[in-house]
């Protein structure tokens, strides 16, 4: 209960967050063919939106449906648009930074599918940092040493990104369930792409795949309008300043420019102690600048 309420308590000060609605969820009716995107904060969430709705959705890959992606896969907690989403036609796709004791009891029947993405943290924690600085509704935090200790003690919205990783590999049996490293889809979107149309049982022609690796690059995102959050950015979340956007960098290896020796020192000892139980693989940096 104590997780439970402090999890609330973050959101609620914080975010969009419909409380209400999470109050009940235990008791949401899961269909047999949603599909959850799982992520911690800034970890590959609008991307793996985009990724899935190019998936499954025609007219989203050939461009002639004008539908926002977030429309197409709305966040399952915040529901900054008010979907219902009980009377969305199958199949649903929903995205969530839920940990695993929040989601639905429906989760565990094993037929619907859960995507996990996971990052390496010292980048979540570096895009994270920037991104406090930009949303209205975030605190701003004026150095990373600052917002290191909060992201480190869980005092930030996702709590404590080991516990959120932990508990959903922990229970992954429990669940339908794919765990998608973020630097490996940034290596070969490719095969991510064939990986996750694999898991979810759905047949791609080849040209198929070539649209959908197209569009998913991080840069054709950025320019597109219906992908980058950037409207929604500015017009329903709020944001400090004209510059700066939803998607920033998206690279691999950013923490390096933020995080002094020491830093990056402290931070690699935290994370040897949390995660020595962990066998998922991680790749702190790939030369991409």
């Amino acid at each position: 209960m104590q997780l439970y309420q402090k999890w609330i308590l973050l959101h609620q000060l914080t975010c969009n967050i419909d409380a209400d609605f999470l109050e009940n969820l235990d008791d949401f009716e899961i269909r047999d063919d949603d599909v959850f995107i799982i992520t911690y904060p800034k970890s590959g969430t609008i991307w793996t939106q985009q990724i899935l709705s190019l998936i499954y959705f025609e007219g989203h890959r050939n461009r002639t449906e004008d539908l926002s992606t977030l429309d197409r896969v709305p966040f399952f907690e915040y529901n900054i648009r008010k979907t219902d989403f009980l009377n969305r036609p199958s199949p649903r796709l929903f995205c969530s930074h839920l940990p695993y004791y929040l989601v639905p009891k429906g989760l565990k029947s094993k037929k619907a599918k859960i995507i996990y993405v996971y990052r390496n943290p010292k980048d979540v924690m570096t895009s994270y940092f920037h991104f406090s600085n930009l949303v209205v509704t975030l605190e701003a935090v004026n150095n990373m040493e600052h917002f290191m200790k909060r992201f480190l003690d869980g005092n930030v919205v996702g709590s404590r990104w080991f516990d959120h990783l932990r508990g959903w590999y922990e229970h992954r049996h429990d669940f339908s369930i794919l765990f998608m490293m973020y630097e490996e889809m940034k290596k070969d979107l490719r095969s991510s792409v064939l990986k996750i149309s694999h898991f979810l049982e759905k047949e791609l022609s080849e040209e198929d795949v070539e649209a959908i690796v197209k569009q998913a690059t991080f840069q054709n995102m950025k320019s597109d309008p219906k992908a980058n959050y950037d409207e929604i950015l500015k017009y329903e979340v709020g944001k400090r300043t004209d510059e700066g956007h939803f998607l920033r960098k998206g690279t691999v290896g950013d923490w390096k420019h933020h995080l002094s020796v020491e830093q990056n020192e402290r931070f690699d000892k935290i994370f040897q102690r949390n995660m020595k139980n962990v066998p998922l693989k991680f790749i702190w940096d790939l030369n991409e600048e």
